[in-house]
């Protein structure tokens, strides 16, 4: 037997072998815009402070963090059942888009794109018009 050549073979193998494949799903360009951003999520308040508050689905617990109170104050109580659609924030909280009460009443916090209004914080100056 060829050592030489079975070496060979043997390294131009390996990394094919070793390598994971990335298996992934195709989705038509024209579904992009149904798809809704963010996560919805689905539970009761547990706890809460200011605008933020503990959400727990049965399976699991997280803070959802409803933007500062001096931009809108927002009045969730504990025992309340709450849909929440948001984004996960870099501390692992749910940063909210939006509120939606089982009455179906639906409290917006923030758009899903861009900065939240309130980015600079209260004493912020306004935009300034183009010229």
């Amino acid at each position: 037997m060829n050592w030489k050549l079975f070496g060979a073979i043997l390294i131009g193998v390996a990394p094919a072998i070793a390598i994971p494949r990335i298996t992934t799903a195709q989705v038509p360009i024209g579904d992009l815009q149904n798809q809704a951003p963010g996560i919805t999520i689905s539970g009761t308040v547990t706890s809460v402070v200011g605008n933020n508050f503990v959400l727990d689905d049965g399976t699991g617990q997280i803070i959802v963090d409803a933007g500062p109170r001096w931009w809108q104050e927002i009045n969730v109580s504990e025992g309340e059942s709450l849909t929440v659609t948001g984004e996960v924030g870099r501390g692992g909280e749910l940063d909210a888009f939006t509120l939606t009460r089982s009455d179906s009443t639906v409290i917006n916090i923030r758009p899903a794109q861009g900065p939240p209004p309130w980015a600079g914080g209260p004493n912020r100056r306004a935009p300034q018009p183009l010229q």
